[in-house]
Order: C-alpha cells, then sequence, then structure tokens
C-alpha cells in the first residue's frame, strides 16, 4: 500500500482543506483523502500537479529525499 504523509503536512502548513486540494486535482474530496491516506495510488498527474502548486519535486512527496527545493530545470 502506498504512503504519502507528507501529501498531508504540505497541504496542512498552507491551511488548506481535503477539498481545496481535490478541486486543484478535478477529483473528489473523497478520492483525494484515500491518496492521503494511502489507500489508493496517486497517478503521477496528480503528483506533478502538486509538486508544481507545492514548488517542490515529487521526490520530495514521495520521501525519496528529504530537499524540498526542486532541482532548477
Amino acid at each position: 500500500m502506498p504512503h504519502y504523509p507528507r501529501l498531508k503536512d504540505l497541504r496542512e502548513d498552507r491551511d488548506l482543506t481535503q477539498s481545496n486540494i481535490a478541486e486543484l486535482l478535478f477529483i473528489t474530496q473523497q478520492q483525494y483523502s484515500l491518496y492521503e491516506r494511502g489507500y489508493r495510488d496517486i497517478p503521477s498527474s496528480a503528483l506533478i500537479t502538486l509538486a508544481d502548486f507545492y514548488h517542490t519535486s515529487v521526490d520530495y512527496i514521495l520521501g525519496r529525499t528529504d530537499e524540498i527545493k526542486p532541482i532548477n530545470k
């Protein structure tokens, strides 16, 4: 089962609700909740959208790095 603990942290650090992020991703709040709690695997397109939105990298969201800043493009 996937686990995305940083999704909740990033969202809460910006005082956003699950509904706010679900709207950004064009999904329901319930669907986003499943991603955040690790009950569903998050699609790569949603990961990219979230990384751009939070100004971080997909690797940071996935827990593959602790460096919050993205690599310069």
